[in-house]
């Protein structure tokens, strides 16, 4: 099992539940009257944290994963 295989579905996953939260907001926010309530206001949150966290991981497990690939002769 690869180092980072657990990264990329958990930031694609939430990159969906990002996404939906964001439009539910919006829907809310268009059709609702008045303002939405803070839980919904805040819904995005949660998910956009977890995926700075494994966007940040994925980011430097590319740059750490280099140097090994270099070493041994392979090219990028």
């Amino acid at each position: 099992m690869r180092a980072g295989s657990w990264a990329r579905p958990v930031h694609r996953w939430t990159s969906i539940v990002f996404t939906l939260t964001v439009i539910a907001n919006f829907v809310a926010r268009w059709m609702g009257q008045g303002e939405p309530p803070d839980w919904l206001t805040y819904s995005p949150l949660p998910p956009l944290f977890l995926q700075l966290f494994t966007g940040l991981y994925l980011f430097a497990l590319h740059y750490r994963r280099r140097p090994d690939a270099a070493r041994a002769g392979v090219a990028p």
